[in-house]
């Protein structure tokens, strides 16, 4: 436990939380949406720092990222907890498995030890992956200095929904990310609580800061898979980014709260494909095929 960075202490000890574009304001002994971050009396609390509740050596390409240090291996890890609320999410235990009040789960790991597992195994970079990185924030960014001075690359898999504050911290640290871009606004509203508006601000600001940015949209029949939410897609990245930005499209298999949802047919990925090489996109890569 590590007081939280981004906070405003308000009457009556309640706090807000500024680490995400949630902004939750949170009353005494009570957390936020994430369900990791605790105010205590008036101060906030980030619970899961130094709890590992995933760790691994993956290669690369299984962030996604194809186009930053390919074929080297990515140490990787993860805390508890996420800010939204996706029904299909994989992770889930990891990022959902948490009651309003529950305890925490991982092995306390310090950010020393991770880099010195890293370099152990011969990674070229650390990856904050498998949750939401933004809500492990502290943790991440003190991992990412030690990484920084060993010479390891940092690499973020993340939502996109961190606070101008939190994104000015991590971006002169941060080497490559990949943003899990849902695509439509309806996409966000109805099935993850969120706005589009402010992961595409978040995904000028770190392509523009010179980040190693690419995007992947894992897509579901029935909340992004119409031709009209791949074409938005494709428009919003080769428009308010760059046609150069590589595109993951992911296919779909049931999981979570959605198992009674059939897995994406492939051809609504060669579709996409097609839509955002009509876009313009020139690096366009199907995923789970």
């Amino acid at each position: 436990m590590k007081e939280a960075m981004f906070y405003e202490r308000n009457a009556a000890k309640t706090v807000r939380c500024n680490v995400c574009r949630h902004r939750c304001v949170i009353k005494d002994g009570a957390r936020g949406l994430c369900r990791v971050r605790e105010n205590r009396a008036g101060k906030l609390f980030a619970l899961n720092y130094g709890l590992t509740a995933g760790a691994g050596v993956d290669p690369i390409e299984k962030k996604p990222l194809y186009h930053f240090y390919p074929g080297t291996w990515s140490y990787s890890f993860a805390a508890q907890g996420c800010n939204f609320r996706c029904p299909w999410c994989q992770n889930h235990h990891l990022s959902q498995g948490i009651s309003a009040k529950g305890e925490l789960e991982g092995v306390f790991i310090t950010p020393e030890q991770h880099v010195r597992r890293a370099m152990h195994y011969g990674c070229s970079s650390i990856a904050c992956t498998y949750s939401e990185p933004t809500v492990y924030l502290e943790y991440a960014l003190d991992t990412m200095k030690a990484a920084k001075k060993e010479g390891l690359a940092n690499v973020w898999v993340s939502n996109g929904y961190m606070s101008e504050a939190a994104l000015e911290a991590v971006i002169p640290l941060l080497d490559a990310v990949n943003i899990d871009f849902k695509g439509t606004d309806r996409a966000y509203k109805e099935h993850v609580g969120g706005k589009k508006e402010h992961v595409v601000a978040n995904m000028k600001s770190l392509f523009e800061a010179g980040i190693h940015l690419e995007v992947t949209t894992l897509v579901i029949p029935g909340v992004n898979d119409t031709e009209a939410d791949l074409t938005e897609i494709a428009e919003t990245i080769a428009h308010e980014l760059d046609p150069d930005v590589p595109w993951h499209i992911s296919r779909f298999f049931p999981a979570f709260r959605m198992k009674n949802v059939p897995p994406t047919p492939k051809d609504t990925l060669k579709q996409a494909e097609r839509i955002g090489k009509k876009k313009g996109l020139k690096n366009i890569h199907l995923g789970n095929i």
